[in-house]
This record gives structure tokens, sequence and C-alpha cells, in this order.
């Protein structure tokens, strides 16, 4: 019995750290709409962005996320449309999740002939975790849930708003409201819930020549129950081509950023993450690699400037 009341608080306090956080990406200054349903249509061209993260390489039961995200604006711009699609890995947990995004923008012409905008946007969706307990190695097989394989779905929605001008960039979003309860197990008590997650971001664009620019940016991800996270990013671009980057991510990573845009079309980008916490000792740090995919519809967007940056 005392086994067995080891074994269930493990499986209580694993699914618990994982319904607190969140997954956390590296690259999303290159696609917003990962932490702000505001941002959706801001590129004006439908755009379409999946990113794969492969968290603590060689840590057994580590995360790996895959997204997937499109949005485009319609109406002159004055309204944007979006998707966003997720599948994260940890331990036993798998979870998928799909959100539908809408934002309205309203243009501040008064201070630059339309070109700053003001956007609100919502989110609403759905989060269905499957937490399979046969992976499990416990010391009794009689364990009545050693053959569980457990699946719980959930509903949740949020909000944000977002300042975009050509130099500048401010944002701040909760995109998951509800604390949904996590475990649903009969004969199983847990008090595991999501926790509500706040962002607030900003970034500016130096350009000290033609083809160099610097873009300082700062991310503040704070989450309930939980210390609080702050990233400081440095992008340096080059004849609007490629991008070099550096992040710090407090009490965790420095990360390293290439960005790099082979047409029109196609954008490219790989984040490694230098682990400097204590889980540096067990992983050789995380890869993150992204592919964009961007397209003007000349029926939809027609005479309407497409941003380089946000």
């Amino acid at each position: 019995m005392k086994k067995l009341i080891i074994i269930l608080a493990g499986i209580v306090v694993s699914t618990a750290g994982y319904t607190q956080q969140r997954p956390i990406h590296s690259l999303y200054m290159f696609d917003p709409l990962l932490i702000n349903p505001a941002y959706a249509g801001t590129q004006v061209q439908l755009s379409g962005t999946a990113i794969y993260r492969n968290q603590w390489v060689n840590f057994p039961g580590a995360p790996k996320t895959f997204t997937a995200s499109v949005h485009s604006g319609f109406r002159k711009n004055r309204v944007g449309l979006g998707l966003l699609a997720a599948n994260d890995k940890i331990g036993i947990h798998s979870e998928n999740s799909a959100y539908f995004i809408y934002s309205y923008k309203i243009p501040l012409s008064k201070f630059d002939n339309n070109k700053s905008t003001l956007s609100f946007g919502v989110q609403g969706g759905f989060n269905n975790l499957k937490s399979d307990f046969t992976l499990l190695n416990p010391h009794d097989v009689n364990d009545p849930f050693y053959s569980l394989v457990e699946r719980n779905m959930s509903w949740n929605f949020g909000g944000g708003i977002y300042y975009r001008s050509p130099k500048f960039y401010a944002g701040f979003s909760v995109p998951y409201i509800l604390n949904n309860k996590v475990v649903d197990v009969k004969d199983l008590e847990s008090i595991a819930k999501q926790s509500r997650y706040y962002y607030l971001t900003g970034g500016y664009v130096f350009q000290p020549s033609k083809n160099l620019k610097f873009i300082p940016s700062a991310l503040i991800r704070l989450q309930e129950t939980a210390p609080l996270s702050f990233d400081a990013n440095l992008v340096t671009v080059l004849y609007d081509v490629v991008g070099l980057g550096v992040s710090y991510r407090l009490d965790d990573s420095v990360v390293g950023m290439f960005e790099l845009q082979i047409n029109e079309n196609f954008h490219v980008g790989y984040a490694y993450d230098f682990t400097t916490s204590d889980l540096r000792q067990y992983s050789n740090g995380t890869h993150e690699i992204m592919i964009n995919y961007r397209v003007k519809i000349k029926r939809l967007h027609k005479g309407i400037e497409c941003p380089s940056y946000w």
C-alpha cells in the first residue's frame, strides 16, 4: 500500500507539473501568434508557419512540441482570421490543441498616415490531453492505474491587445483564461489545473545603415503560482535577408538564433538553447526549427503594404 501511495503521488505531481507549463518557444518573435491572438492578420498576406521544438535532447521524457499556424488579413486588413494547432509531448502525456482566432485592427492615422495600428484579438478552442499510464514501470503490476489510458478534453479561450508601427511593437495577452481541471480519473483525487499565463512583449528597430538593422525585444512571461520568466532578445538583420540573434532566458538558457529569407515567399529559422540551469548536466540543449510561407492574394490584399517584420 505504501508503494502504491508513492506511485500515485508521483503520477499526480508529474501531471500537475506538466499542465502548469505551456510550451515555451525560442522563435516566437517570428510567429507572435503563438502568444498573442491580436497578431492575426498583421502580416496582411496569408502566412503559414510550422515550428518543431526538441527540448532537452537526450533527457528521458523531455518535451517535444510541434506547432502550426496560419492567418491572414481581410476587409482591407481591418479583420484578421487565424488558426493555431499544436501537438505537445512530455513523458507519458500527449496533448493536441486547436484554436480559432479573430482580430480587429484600428488604424491610428493621425500619427503616421495609417501605418500604425492597434489590434484586439480573441481565440477559442480545445486541448485534448492523453495520459498513457501503461508507459510507466510500476513496482506493483496489480496497480489499478497500470493499464489506464486517460483522455481529458477541455475548452478554453483568451485574448490580447497588440500595437504596431513601422519601428515599434508592443503587446499584452492572456491566451488561456480558464483554469480547467486536468486529471479526471475515477478514484484518483487531483488538484492539478491548467494555469493562466500573462505575456507582455515589445520590440524596436534601429537602422544605422541601409543594409543593417538591430531589433532588440523583450518578453515577460508570468504564470500563476510560478516565478516570473523574462526573455531579452537581440536580432541583427543584414540586407533584409539574413537574421542573426541571441536571447537570454532568465535562470534557464542562452539562445542562438538564425533566420533566412530564401525568397519573397519562404522564410526558415533555427534556434539552439544552451541550457544554463542544473538540467545542463543531463541534456544536450534544445533544438528548434521553423519554416514560414507567405503569399499575397491579389483579390484579398490588393493595394495593401505588407510589413517586413511584424
